[in-house]
């Protein structure tokens, strides 16, 4: 893709703020990425990571300030988890090199708490340098945030303030015990009372959030995002977006706030170009700079410090991660437009290995939990860490054939397509009314269930404690971590993986 820009003379909210010097004319430029997941280093096809990233963001900063114009450089969360190079090292190698290119603020995204509290707030709050903000998440003990609600920068007498929001989501799209003890206050109620103190006082008022880009605010499942604050909270002039890792092309303006996104993983870098005068903010242009995407027509030279720097983790991870352990016939499709809107065959996949490997009646997993495809060829140990790289385990439950039936028809119902937790299946065939959402047949390995029998299911941990909104039920734990699972089942393959046997079937069926 090329990239976008926009130039629209737009002009949009009068702050009250008195501080900068009337009748000058304030260039700001706001450079942003969010949804890093782990991508330090580029891919096989050259595309990404942070040295290339690195490359380009010196030389913006320079065309900006050869202008007379101040540069933010920003991100809006969930650098955690992804790759497992990083994964690996509590993602050490991303935040060091996010420092040494000189990120100014960060907002918390939920992927965060896929490590322990502990680990964000002393290692990887060390390594980055930049601060982290958060201004919804509070102890449970004292009261008190757990990371400061904003930053204010002085920018050539322009006061610009950044402050931060995280998903309310957080502990069901997250390690759960990794935010046990702590308050995750809706994002648009904490806005509400935190941006009338910040607004008197900044000339332009950033909200950096974590918290999804929903069109016209259909959030479904999902809590409230980027729309629903714009519109319900005055006084915002840009949110930086993350958390639903989808490019915003253009900007969403909504009750005069802009609002944007720069996709993930570093495919992007976004730039959004402001003026302020005399009160008023401006937004000027607008665009999405590719990172050496396969289309991209400029190609970016990595820079050669922060190469390496990155270097040593790439290759110390690449060590352990290269064993073969079976291979793939075709793709097995773990795309998140795909697996999280219709059954695939690595959803199949995935959850047959959970099924088989505690003899269970039925197989389950969240769409959410996916990461990465396998493609054709070899599979490797990195390659399932990539698909599964959370580290969850893997538990059993069990269902009478009448709490199964009423179970299922809540996940199949409730759990809406494009959502992390829209479910994948091993086991089932369900046929769902679509008029009143009841389910009219439901069999297990081809037989229809019977009320009073029992059954039994296999399902990740996080959902069974009610991760990404799925009931909560009564497990049993055996220690089995969700990629372990898959690897072995991988490796007991006496040939490829074959398309006919993962095949999507419609095991839904809505009449």
């Amino acid at each position: 893709m090329k990239s976008l820009f926009l130039a629209l003379p737009f002009v949009f909210l009068i702050s009250c703020a008195q501080n900068y010097t009337k009748g000058k004319t304030y260039k700001l430029t706001i450079l942003h990425t969010n949804d890093h997941h782990g991508r330090f280093w580029s891919n096989k096809d050259g595309e990404y990571g942070l040295a290339a990233r690195a490359t380009l963001i010196k030389q913006l900063r320079e065309e900006v300030e050869n202008q007379g114009g101040e540069v933010l450089l920003l991100d809006a969360g969930d650098v955690n988890t992804g790759v497992p190079q990083s994964d690996l090292l509590d993602a050490e190698p991303d935040f060091k090199g996010m420092a040494a290119i000189g990120y100014d603020v960060m907002a918390v995204g939920n992927h965060e708490f896929d490590k322990p509290l502990k680990t964000i707030l002393k290692q990887q709050r060390e390594w980055a340098k930049f601060p982290f903000i958060s201004a919804n998440i509070y102890d449970d003990k004292t009261n008190e945030r757990v990371f400061p609600s904003h930053v204010t920068k002085n920018l050539d007498g322009l006061k610009v303030t950044v402050f931060g929001l995280t998903t309310e989501d957080t502990p069901k799209k997250s390690k759960p015990e990794n935010s046990a003890g702590l308050t995750f206050i809706p994002s648009v109620e904490e806005a509400k009372k935190l941006v009338p103190l910040l607004r008197p006082k900044s000339d332009v008022l950033i909200a950096l959030t974590h918290i999804g880009h929903y069109p016209d605010e259909k959030h479904g499942a999902d809590a409230p995002g980027d729309v629903t604050l714009a519109r319900k909270v005055d006084g915002i002039d840009v949110i930086i977006g993350g958390h639903t890792q989808k490019p915003l092309f253009k900007p969403d303006i909504q009750n005069g706030t802009i609002i944007v996104q720069a996709f993930e993983w570093g495919k992007y870098v976004g730039k959004v170009d402001l003026e302020f005068k005399d009160g008023e903010v401006t937004l000027k242009s607008y665009q999405l700079i590719p990172v050496n995407l396969k289309d991209s027509t400029v190609k970016i030279k990595d820079d050669e410090k922060i190469h390496a720097l990155l270097r040593p983790y790439k290759e110390q991870g690449d060590k352990s991660l290269a064993i073969e352990i079976g291979s793939a016939e075709v793709e097995f499709i773990g795309r998140r437009d795909l697996v999280r809107t219709q059954e695939t065959n690595l959803g199949n996949l995935v959850a047959r290995s959970y099924r088989e490997k505690f003899n269970a009646d039925i197989g389950l997993t969240n769409s959410g939990g996916i990461r990465d495809s396998i493609y054709p060829g070899k599979i490797s140990v990195e390659t399932v860490m990539m698909v599964l790289p959370f580290g969850g385990e893997v538990v059993t439950t069990e269902f009478s054939g009448k709490d199964l039936r009423n179970y299922i028809e809540y996940v199949v119902t409730k759990l809406t397509p494009g959502s992390g937790s829209f479910p994948q299946f091993s086991g089932i065939e369900v046929v769902l009314d679509k008029k009143s959402q009841k389910i009219q047949s439901l069999k297990v390995n081809g037989k229809p269930v019977v009320a009073t029998q029992k059954y039994s299911l296999a399902l990740p941990e996080f959902i069974a404690k009610g991760g990404d909104k799925y009931p909560t039920v009564p497990y049993i734990k055996y220690g089995h971590i969700d990629a372990d699972l898959l690897k072995e089942f991988i490796q007991n393959k006496k040939s490829d993986l074959k398309a006919k046997d993962f095949a999507p079937t419609g095991y839904i069926k809505i009449k």
